[in-house]
């Protein structure tokens, strides 16, 4: 079977055991984690894990494909609506990967194991891919904007993905402090997460516009 294919091409024994080995890879890193884990965790036996992806390094490989298909196809979606206007769709994206990473958290964990480690691996290669090809289609959205008189004609793009990417992770990964300088102490974590996502969308929509319109 080949990693690569997207994720509509997945058993749903596949995208069991990716999602088995994505909980264990975000909980004890790639390297602390073995192929018996994942598939006690998965509920099937060493083989089949064996069979379907060829090692644990393909998998974790899987994993990326996955999730990178996903925002591609919604990037993509985006750009072919007709519809919407420039700074909608920048809304609709900034939306659209606060709905993935709140939903796929133990993935942003993994990615950022992996970036720390700045190993030369095919995994970083993959991961360098899907950010690339990704601000690719966001450029042409931008470009779009541009064309309409809507965007300034220089944006930095890389940059202000990393202003979303960034923002998101240091939000979440230090909510405890968040919680407590705002005095939300008795909130529980699930609606606390409620309650930075929508800040975040907020703050990020503003942020962006900002950047990209001649509004002030």
């Amino acid at each position: 079977m080949d990693p690569q294919l997207p994720i509509m091409e997945y058993s749903e024994k596949q995208l069991q055991i990716i999602d088995a080995a994505q909980r264990l890879f975000a909980e004890g890193g790639f390297e602390g984690t073995s192929v018996r884990d994942i598939a006690k965790e998965a509920d099937v036996n060493v083989a089949m894990i064996s069979y379907y992806f060829g090692s644990k390094e393909k998998l974790l490989e899987a994993i990326v494909e996955r999730y990178s298909s996903e925002i591609r196809t919604r990037l993509e979606n985006l750009l072919l609506n007709t519809d919407m206007g420039p700074l909608a769709k920048i809304e609709c994206l900034i939306d659209a990967y606060l709905d993935k990473y709140f939903i796929q958290q133990d993935f942003h964990k993994i990615v950022a194991r992996e970036q720390m480690m700045q190993k030369n691996t095919v995994l970083a290669h993959q991961l360098h891919e899907m950010k690339k090809k990704n601000q690719e289609l966001v450029k042409k959205i931008i470009a779009d904007g541009q064309k309409q008189g809507v965007f300034k004609r220089s944006i930095d793009i890389p940059l202000m993905m990393a202003t979303m990417v960034g923002t998101t992770n240091q939000l979440v990964t230090t909510r405890h402090f968040y919680k407590d300088i705002n005095h939300l102490q008795d909130i529980p974590d699930l609606d606390l997460l409620k309650h930075l996502k929508k800040k975040l969308s907020i703050h990020l929509k503003s942020i962006f516009k900002a950047i990209l319109t001649y509004e002030n």
